[in-house]
């Protein structure tokens, strides 16, 4: 499951459950969430959302709604509210729920490169940047060196 979001100067991204994961996983706890933990609350929020980018408030049950104060204290999640006037003349509030999209693709990036930087580490990834043609060439060059 995904949704479409707007993210900057309007081009438009799509969050993934993949990358809700990893935002989910880097904000709450860097240590002990498990995966498959943050992969099941990843995709029972997006379940909610659907391919939407917000949604109200009295569609959860409390459980849904700890689990998005959760998210909204480790600013994935944020709350919006619209107030209307009845024709009666009382006033009615509206809360909604909106992904914090920067915050998500900041800790879905960090967690990238992470993952880049562990690969960067290891000294035989180095060969593996070497295009095949390179050691065509070094081969071609030894065997005229030998003659």
């Amino acid at each position: 499951m995904s949704i479409m979001t707007k993210l900057d100067k309007n081009v438009a991204n799509t969050l993934t459950v993949d990358d809700l994961t990893r935002a989910i996983k880097n904000s709450i706890d860097r240590k002990g969430l498990k995966e498959e933990d943050a992969r099941r609350m990843a995709q029972h929020v997006l379940n909610f959302f659907g391919y939407g980018d917000r949604i109200i408030d009295n569609i959860l049950e409390p459980e849904d709604r700890d689990a998005f104060y959760m998210l909204e204290d480790s600013g994935l999640l944020t709350t919006e509210r619209e107030e209307t006037t009845l024709y009666d003349g009382r006033e009615w509030r509206i809360h909604y729920w909106l992904f914090k999209k920067d915050r998500i693709v900041e800790l879905v990036n960090v967690s990238k490169d992470k993952e880049r930087a562990a690969m960067a580490g290891r000294p035989e990834d180095v060969y593996k940047e070497v295009p095949d043609d390179i050691w065509r060439l070094r081969g071609a060059v030894e065997e005229e060196e030998e003659e």
